[in-house]
């Protein structure tokens, strides 16, 4: 089988629409209260890895219907006027859902380049969940 475009592509495509902030650069706005983090990655992964602190989990399956307003699935959380930050574990599926959140009209959003690895890499602090 042939793919008209593979997630590389779709990945490729996303980043080269999106903002994307540095783990420094996403350290720097930790604790600032217009923004907040979202943590897009599966539950397991927050148990095993932990997250950044405060983080909002925000499953990527969920994270259109929690955003949409419309939706019988919207969280308030997303109504607030911050500045959403999104991240995975490598950001390749946050780059994903950043475009895809544009494309919805949803912002201001941007997700850290790296992910959570970079995030850690960069000695940013971690909250364990359980």
């Amino acid at each position: 089988m042939t793919l008209n475009k593979t997630v590389a592509d779709l990945v490729a495509d996303a980043e080269a629409r999106i903002h994307r902030l540095t783990a420094d650069q996403a350290r720097a706005l930790a604790g600032d209260p217009a923004v907040r983090f979202v943590d897009i990655r599966d539950v397991r992964e927050l148990k095993r890895e932990g997250t950044l602190p405060g983080a909002l989990h925000a499953p990527r399956g969920m994270l259109e219907f929690w955003v949409d307003p419309d939706s019988a699935y919207h969280k308030p959380d997303f109504a607030t006027g911050q500045r959403f930050v999104l991240f995975c574990a490598l950001g390749h599926r946050s780059a994903l859902a950043t475009a895809q959140l544009m494309d919805m009209g949803f912002g201001p959003v941007c997700d850290i380049e790296g992910g959570f690895k970079a995030w850690r890499e960069a000695g940013g602090t971690v909250e364990e969940r359980g």
